[in-house]
């Protein structure tokens, strides 16, 4: 897996972690998948950004969205 990979998929699983921690203190219980699904996806982006020799900017997000969508349909 690329370093975008591992980005865009952290990114997405930080995406659907907060209707999952609204969802959770709407309802009055702790947000046990919540919290897991946003540490796995903060160390996904944090060992995207890490490791990457280049690093990304705020602009380069978008690109790399394209390029591993692009991946997948190829």
């Amino acid at each position: 897996m690329t370093f975008d990979t591992y980005l865009v998929i952290g990114l997405v699983i930080l995406g659907f972690s907060i209707p999952s921690i609204v969802s959770a203190f709407s309802e009055g219980r702790a947000p046990r998948v919540a919290a897991i699904m946003l540490l796995v996806g903060g160390g996904m982006v944090a060992y995207a950004v890490t490791q990457n020799p280049i690093g990304y900017t705020i602009q380069d997000v978008p690109q790399a969205f394209v390029r591993v969508i692009g991946q997948l349909i190829r």
